[in-house]
């Protein structure tokens, strides 16, 4: 079971993709994850891209391409995974379909989380984080005991900037222009099931689990 999870920043791609895991027991590959590993075991690729890091260079889509073939190609993938956070352009969607091709893969489906951009905004505005520690809480969703402070240590709890209005704005605009468009790249493809994201995150999670197991 291979799936791409699509939507907006703060839409709930990565509570979707932990009640995948659980469910389908394959793994969710984030780009982050596999950066993060391969700079800290210093492999060739690691060393190329912590090269473009330190210059204050995006690690370009060729570098990244290169992780993900060896990464999908890892024993823990020979059930399927979860893609959460790439492709987020056209190039990469190309780029990973040559891969595919070289391994013999595919996707078999790309689900959409759809929320509204002003949802967006307001959940991730209403986030409040422990600086130390990074345990969340939602002003509105899971507030803590005490306006402002952590339920367990008592620090004060602080709004990061990513989670600010513009930012947020500026976030959305990115999305919609550079990664939107795999939507319809996909739909070629008859892959994409659009599933709307403004429910509560169980009952998203029931609909994404029906379209599984419709299509299995």
């Amino acid at each position: 079971m291979k799936i791409l999870l699509l939507g907006p920043p703060g839409g709930g791609k990565g509570t979707q993709a932990k009640f995948l895991i659980d469910k389908l027991n394959i793994p969710q590959i984030s780009t982050g994850d596999m950066l993060r590993e391969h700079v800290k075991n210093q492999t060739n690729l690691g060393i190329k891209a912590k090269d473009y890091m330190n210059s204050g260079q995006l690690v370009p889509d060729q570098v990244i391409l290169e992780m993900m073939k060896e990464r999908l190609n890892s024993s823990d993938c020979k059930n399927g995974y979860i893609l959460d956070g790439f492709p987020r352009t056209i190039p990469q969607a190309e780029g990973l379909n040559e891969i595919f091709l070289e391994l013999n893969q595919s996707l078999d489906f790309v689900i959409v989380i759809e929320v509204n951009d002003n949802t967006i905004v307001e959940r991730m505005g209403g986030r409040r984080v422990n600086p130390t520690s990074g345990r969340v809480y939602h002003i509105q969703y899971n507030p803590p005991k005490i306006e402002g402070i952590d339920d367990e240590t008592g620090e004060t709890l602080v709004t990061r900037s990513d989670d600010e209005e513009n930012t947020v704005r500026r976030r959305l605009e990115v999305y919609h222009s550079e990664t939107s468009p795999l939507i319809e790249y996909y739909q070629t493809e008859n892959l994409v099931h659009k599933i709307n994201g403004e429910t509560d995150i169980h009952i998203v999670s029931e609909s994404i689990n029906k379209i599984i197991n419709h299509n299995v």
